[in-house]
């Protein structure tokens, strides 16, 4: 899946007249931050308790205040036009709706799979909490997950759409196990759960899926797992269906170049926040898939300037050549004020263009080599 002649090279996403021959695809990763006004009606609908959805609160739902699922729902759809349409204005070349219409990572998804309950949340760090479900019972499909909410952001969106999915192995990891004998059937279990609602989507019109295993990064000794994932994961998608992983900061010499046998398209890794110390671990061996570099820092809330953006998107050509280079922050933006984070993307935006000018014009050398379809 990673010959860049496949139907699911980058190319496909290209603009309409997009103005160099070069092309470096931007996007984000997932997460933006939430208007405050969203935050501000899940409380109303939610009476207060944002660690519950109103269908979960028993008893007590009918006391809460007069916001109802329609108020609700107007509120999400807002809010996810909104983002989308400030991805655009970013001039971004896929978006996504910033993952409005979710609380959290596993939550969210946690709560449309049979076979999990919540007991209710448990201290993280500090005063944060999570609400970590558990699994009692074996993993099923019921209804889709993800679909409407790809549906509305493409309605309005004039630029492709990515879909973020949380993957199995996360969703595995960050839950109690109280049905399975091990993390791995749990796991595989999901991959396949993920692989039906990914066909769903494909179904509704997607062709770029990300999906996102933050729990690799600190378990890494369980890359085997993941892969296996993964290859029930794209199990009869169609060609012409980009899929990416996105992995979140660790130590990725543990788990390259293990993870080039994965069949993704593309890599999207969390490298800026570090300086890219850790950029010559993907140089030996050749890097194989497209690698979606992190070039803006998404924990800190100062704006790179467009040359700091270039001079990082360079140090991605030292590891890929342009046509496997794709652009973007190092994670998501969730946690940053919202016009620190539009910033980011405008500048980092502005930077892919000029880099490109560059390259048509033979300013910079790159070094990297293009993978070959036997690699």
């Amino acid at each position: 899946m990673t010959d860049d002649a496949a139907p699911n090279a980058k190319d496909q996403f290209r603009p309409a007249g997009h103005e160099n021959e070069h092309f470096l695809m931007t996007t984000v990763v997932g997460s933006y931050p939430k208007p405050k006004w969203l935050d501000r009606a899940r409380e109303l609908y939610q009476g207060g308790d944002t660690t519950k959805p109103r269908e979960h609160q028993g008893e007590h739902a009918e006391e809460l205040p007069d916001f109802d699922e329609d108020a609700w729902a107007e509120a999400k759809d807002d809010a996810s036009r909104l983002i989308t349409n400030e991805h655009e204005r970013a001039g971004l070349d896929v978006v996504v709706d910033g993952e409005m219409r979710r609380n959290e990572m596993v939550e969210f998804f946690a709560h449309r799979i049979d076979g999990y309950e919540f007991n209710g949340p448990v201290k993280v760090w500090g005063h944060n909490y999570f609400d970590k479900p558990s699994v009692v019972s074996e993993v099923e499909y019921d209804e889709t997950w993800l679909v409407d909410e790809y549906e509305f952001t493409a309605d309005v969106a004039e630029r492709p759409v990515k879909v973020p999915i949380t993957g199995p192995y996360t969703l595995a990891n960050w839950s109690f196990n109280e049905a399975y004998d091990d993390l791995e059937s749990l796991a595989v279990d999901l991959a396949d759960l993920v692989n039906e609602e990914i066909g769903k989507l494909v179904d509704a019109g997607a062709r770029y899926i990300q999906i996102d295993e933050p729990a690799l990064a600190t378990t890494p000794d369980d890359h085997a797992i993941v892969g296996e994932c993964l290859e029930h994961i794209v199990d009869e998608i169609p060609e012409d269906v980009r899929v990416g992983l996105h992995v979140c900061y660790g130590d990725y010499s543990r788990i390259y170049p293990e993870i080039l046998e994965y069949p993704v398209d593309e890599f999207d890794l969390e490298l800026c926040n570090d300086d890219y110390q850790q950029l010559d671990v993907f140089k030996d061996p050749a890097f194989t898939a497209d690698l979606a570099l992190g070039v803006v820092d998404a924990h800190v809330a100062e704006v790179e300037t467009v040359e700091e953006i270039k001079a990082n998107i360079r140090k991605g050509l030292e590891v890929v050549p342009p046509e496997q280079l794709v652009v973007s922050p190092d994670c998501g933006l969730k946690l940053l004020p919202r016009e620190v984070a539009y910033e980011k993307m405008a500048n980092l935006v502005t930077a892919a263009r000029e880099v490109e000018a560059d390259l048509d014009a033979g300013e910079i050398t790159v070094d990297a080599a293009p993978a070959s379809a036997d690699d």
